[in-house]
Parts: structure tokens; sequence; C-alpha cells
């Protein structure tokens, strides 16, 4: 196994809907500090991964400010597709593993841009299916949460600015791509933005444990924005009281509840395919 593709330590998240909290900062191009990994400074940040950073190449919306790639991730980066830019700089797994931080899995690329700006609702459009985050902030789960949600059609990703997931390049990495796929909302405020997603024709979803209907039934309409909240805490009292309906999912086994990021994938699974029945 080569530098370019080891892989850094798993971290698993106990189970229930629900995650932690990722810290922001930045490591700069040539200064290797012992903090983070491609952590985040306001004007900047580092994301890596062949299929993270190809995705940056072919999104017009991201400012590109440096590239650096060894010359087997350069031509892995052609294969996906992606225009490499003429200041493309060559580099080495070791120099990337200092720059990034050893437990980056970068696979040999990585891209340096300006954070993405953030969208208002009314960039929503003629959106169908959302998926709105109370307060959840882990980036390995948002970033399982988007890549899921570009994976079953979801138009957007609703967020606060406050207690929300910081733009890093941990999540574009976990969102393998996801992040450059699909509209990233940020509101002031979340129970404001129910009601409006509401007046909007939405059919607001919370997903709780203790759910008063099962998910299969709580699914209904033609446009739909799915609610989920953070590991520990779930969704918060004025979140569940904006939903039209607060549904649970129904485990069979031993265990009855499911980490933020899988709940999301079977209620983006069964969104999706209500909203396919809808319209046949």
């Amino acid at each position: 196994m080569t530098d370019e593709n080891k892989q850094s330590k798993s971290r698993r998240q106990p189970g229930h809907f629900r995650g932690g909290k990722g810290k922001p900062g930045h490591n700069g191009p040539r200064r290797f500090a012992s903090n983070a990994p491609a952590e985040r400074r306001p004007d900047q940040l580092w994301i890596y991964g062949i299929h993270a950073v190809a995705a940056v190449l072919g999104n017009p919306r991201r400012k590109v400010l440096q590239l650096l790639a060894t010359q087997n991730a350069a031509a892995r980066l052609v294969e996906e597709g992606a225009t490499l830019p003429g200041d493309l700089k060559d580099t080495s797994p070791r120099d990337l593993d200092r720059l990034l931080g050893s437990d980056a899995v970068h696979q040999g690329a990585a891209v340096e841009v300006a954070p993405l700006e953030p969208l208002d609702l009314d960039a929503l459009g003629d959106a169908r299916l959302v998926v709105v985050l109370d307060q959840v902030t882990d980036p390995h789960n948002v970033g399982a949460i988007l890549r899921s949600a570009v994976a079953f059609g979801a138009d957007a990703l609703i967020t606060t600015g406050r207690h929300a997931p910081a733009e890093t390049g941990v999540l574009a990495k976990s969102a393998s791509g996801a992040l450059e796929n699909i509209a990233m909302i940020e509101v002031p405020n979340l129970a404001t933005a129910l009601t409006d997603l509401r007046d909007m024709g939405y059919s607001c979803v919370g997903l709780d444990s203790e759910g008063t209907v099962p998910l299969e039934e709580g699914i209904r309409g033609e446009k739909i924005a799915l609610v989920l909240g953070a590991e520990g805490k779930g969704l918060r009292r004025l979140t569940r009281d904006r939903c039209d309906v607060v549904a649970r999912l129904d485990m069979p086994g031993a265990i009855k509840s499911l980490n933020v990021s899988n709940a999301a994938v079977l209620s983006l699974y069964l969104a999706h395919r209500h909203l396919e029945t809808a319209t046949a």
C-alpha cells in the first residue's frame, strides 16, 4: 500500500441520530503546524481526496487558489474528467502529510479554495426534496448526509449560521464530492425557516425515535423537507413544534436507534420513493 492510498484510523460514532462538533482553523500551504488536519480559516481551506478535488475543479462556483497533486494523482483526476489548471504544483505524499496532517486520506491531491458563499431560501426555486439539519455539526456525519442527499436527488441542505457544520477538508472528504453538487442554504433561525418552508408548500417531516407515526406514514405531499436533529439532543422543541409531523424509524431488531447519517439514508430513500410515486 502506497503513501498516497493509506487509510486513516476510523472514528465511529455511537448510535442514535446525533453528532459531535468540528473545530474550525487552517494550515497554510507552507507552514506545517501541528493542529487538526485541513482546518478552516475564514477566507480559505484545503479540500483533499481524488473525488472531492475532482468535484471542486468541476464546480464553477468555486474559487480555486492552488492545486497540489502527485503525478499519479494528477492522472487520476484527469480520468475523473477534471480539467487541471496550468499552474498545477507537483508534490509528494510526504509533503501533503505534513500540510494536511498524517490522518488525512488525501490520495495524493489537495486543492486550496475559498469557502462557498451560502445561499438563502430563495435559491430553492422548484426544489422538491431538501434536508434540514438542527445543530448537526460533526463533519463526518454531515459529509455522509451530503453524500446520501446527492445520491437520492435532494436539492438542498439547510442549516443555521450558528451551531452548523463548518466547511472543512474533513467534511468535504466525507462527502466525496457531494459538497459541490448540492445547494448549501444558511438561515438565521431554523424555526422561522421551517415556517417559511411550510408556506412554500413543503411538508416538514421531523425524525425522532419517539415520533408519533412511522416514517412511511409521515412522508406525504409533493415537496418534502426532512428535518434531522443532533445526536444526543435530537430535535429541539421549537423545531419539533414547527414540523408538520414528527416520525420515527421503526426498528425490528435489538437496537432501536440509528446514527444520524444512517437515519438520513433511510429517510431520503423513502422520501425519494414517495416523490417518484407521486409523479408517476
